[in-house]
């Protein structure tokens, strides 16, 4: 006789929590991998211990979302579970996600670490739950209605892979959340599939067996201390990030200090030059003033004009002073709503010297009306004052005729800001352009390789992205993008 079983909807929403915090702890601690790896470290001590943690954090999780599952599915007559197979299902779910978490961890193209990383998770989550079937002891029979067999291995593998492209894909914490989600979804629903597929008939008969089994009860207390393993991993893991974050920002903050005196430094003869022409236009209107007063009889007209001109001369070189301090003072990183087009013309200002030295013509082409960014005005300002220094020092060895910098500003198909800055240099090799943004990487001689590192750790600090392309001609264009600041925009077009 084919028994229906029921469940509980509390232990069943209980179920599925646990599948979706196990996983994002273990994808949490998964993700540290990737920071654990590289050429000395890929088969290091540190990359070892990740492993292992994230294996068994999701292959206790898998377990214990799976054994909550069984608690809340319910049989008219009791049941209990074999020893040796309910252990054999926790340590074939964590062989498992640790031989995923190996392959998508390790370097090499990246589709195929996936596939096989997806089908190694999957496999832990379908060995772990038809061996705990097989587990189960009472007067039932289990067999299994194929295509619900099959849907649950599909489910399985494409859910688990969903999730490792969504958590090793990115860093960003939104998208691991997702991930946990999805992650989590392949649990569950690979079970609850799995348990649809279950067929569960009345023995006619019972046969006793000697065979050690566990009731409820140790099964509660196994999965609470699993989940309970699980939170002290998260928390640990989590206490380690922020300090780790604390520390990378606090360096990248000093390292984009001293890029941005090293800039200045190398712009002091121009912004020099800058300072001294108004501050001479000033004297020279003082001096004129005090030549059209001491006529006889005096001009005042004509010196009340000479003295406004020397005021504006004295507030134009204050405010390339002002710009040079902004610059150089070290602060933390205050995000605000600001206007990219204003922030471009006064580095373009600043720049001015350094472009006319090298006989660089400058042109602009600033869209008009874009909506307003969210971010640090220094920090973006030396972004821009950067990619400038690189496409004038670019194009210092080409003939002077040639030397064309066009600064444009629009809006991308996705409606975010984008900045581009094209050079007519000489251009660069297929291999410096997978590189330019590393750390150390420069194609100057005698250059650090620090400034387009940092440049690139600014940007996506403001949830943006930079690259490089060739142009159809001559040079290169550097470009980068930035998301709006939709509640500035909101508040500022009804005020115009």
């Amino acid at each position: 006789m084919v028994i229906t079983p029921t469940y509980d909807p509390y232990l069943v929403a209980l179920s599925i929590l646990v599948a979706g915090f196990a996983s994002y702890t273990a994808l949490d601690l998964g993700g540290r991998l990737a920071l654990a790896q590289g050429p000395t470290l890929a088969q290091g001590p540190t990359h070892r211990i990740w492993l292992a943690a994230a294996a068994l954090t999701m292959g206790a999780g898998i377990w214990s979302m799976h054994f909550v599952a069984m608690i809340a599915f319910e049989l008219p007559m009791p049941v209990s579970y074999d020893v040796g197979l309910t252990v054999l299902s926790l340590v074939l779910a964590i062989i498992g996600t640790s031989g995923s978490f190996y392959v998508i961890s390790r370097p090499g193209a990246w589709r195929p670490r996936l596939v096989l990383s997806g089908v190694f998770m999957g496999f832990a989550i379908l060995a772990m739950h038809y061996t705990g079937m097989a587990a189960m002891r009472g007067p039932v029979e289990l067999s299994y209605d194929p295509l619900w067999f099959a849907l649950s291995v599909i489910v399985a593998i494409g859910a688990a892979t969903a999730a490792l492209w969504l958590a090793f894909g990115t860093r960003d914490p939104g998208q691991k959340l997702a991930a946990a989600i999805v992650m989590g979804v392949a649990i569950s629903g690979m079970h609850y599939t799995g348990m649809r597929a279950a067929i569960c008939t009345a023995q006619a008969t019972t046969e006793a067996h000697e065979v050690a089994t566990l009731d409820r009860t140790p099964l509660a207390v196994a999965i609470a201390g699993f989940v309970l393993a699980d939170l002290a991993a998260l928390f640990a893991s989590a206490l380690k990030r922020k300090r780790a974050d604390e520390a990378l920002r606090q360096t990248q903050a000093d390292l984009a200090h001293i890029q941005r005196v090293t800039a200045m430094g190398e712009l002091a003869a121009s912004i020099t030059h800058e300072v001294m022409q108004p501050l001479g236009a000033g004297m020279n209107n003082a001096g004129a003033a005090s030549r059209w007063l001491g006529a006889d009889p005096p001009d005042l007209d004509k010196a009340r004009q000479a003295l406004d001109r020397a005021v504006n001369d004295g507030m134009r070189a204050a405010e390339i002073i002002g710009r040079i301090r902004t610059l150089m003072k070290k602060q933390s990183p205050r995000k605000e709503a600001l206007e990219v087009n204003e922030a471009i013309v006064e580095v373009i200002a600043l720049t001015r010297g350094e472009v006319m030295k090298n006989n660089v013509s400058v042109q602009t082409q600033l869209a008009e009306g874009l909506p307003l960014i969210q971010g640090d005005r220094i920090q973006l300002q030396q972004v821009i004052l950067n990619l400038i220094i690189n496409a004038v020092q670019a194009m210092s060895g080409v003939s002077e005729g040639s030397r064309g910098l066009l600064i444009s500003t629009g809006k991308d198909a996705l409606g975010r800001v984008f900045v581009a800055v094209q050079d007519s240099g000489p251009g660069l090799n297929p291999e410096s352009f997978e590189r330019l943004f590393d750390s150390f990487y420069t194609t100057k001689p005698g250059g650090m390789g620090m400034g387009l590192s940092i440049c690139r750790s600014i940007v996506e600090a403001h949830g943006g992205r930079i690259w490089a392309t060739p142009n159809a001609g001559p040079g290169i264009t550097m470009q980068f993008t930035l998301p709006i600041n939709d509640q500035a925009t909101a508040s500022v077009r009804p005020a115009a």
